[in-house]
């Protein structure tokens, strides 16, 4: 995880509501645009970065809206960090909740892959709550350079 300070810095504050996903990763996807990432790089950090924000809108919040802040932070040797927060109901048991299949939410409708999804995409994936103080998720990923 990069201690230096960033290159350059964004931060976004969106309700969590659905249509707000792809707005999260058109803005990811503008902001990363400096580095000149590959396709498939961008499209692997996107898919971290939706599945992240899902989580909030889908879990944070159960029946209401509330805020969530995406922070993107780009760092010396092309390394980027994402930090996606939200100040829902938080996850009592983070481990439980970073196993595969496992969901809160409706097993019909849920696969329970979100963290799965961001540790195949990502180089660190790290996962900070508290019961009623929200989870902070922060995404790590240093891009190859084009040959």
């Amino acid at each position: 995880m990069p201690r230096a300070k960033p290159l350059n810095h964004t931060r976004i504050l969106f309700t969590s509501r659905s249509v707000n996903e792809a707005f999260a990763r058109a803005a990811l996807a503008a902001f990363l645009v400096q580095l000149d990432p590959t396709v498939p790089q961008l499209a692997d950090i996107k898919t971290a970065v939706s599945e992240a924000v899902t989580n909030c809108i889908v879990h944070a919040y159960p029946g209401t809206l509330g805020p969530i802040q995406m922070d993107i932070s780009l760092f010396e040797g092309d390394v980027v960090r994402i930090v996606i927060r939200d100040n829902g109901v938080g996850i009592a048991d983070i481990p439980k909740a970073m196993e595969p299949l496992f969901t809160t939410g409706d097993p019909e409708e849920r696969a329970g892959l979100g963290f799965a999804v961001m540790q195949s995409f990502m180089d660190t994936v790290r996962v900070a709550s508290r019961p009623g103080h929200g989870t902070r998720v922060t995404l790590v990923r240093r891009l190859d350079r084009r040959a």
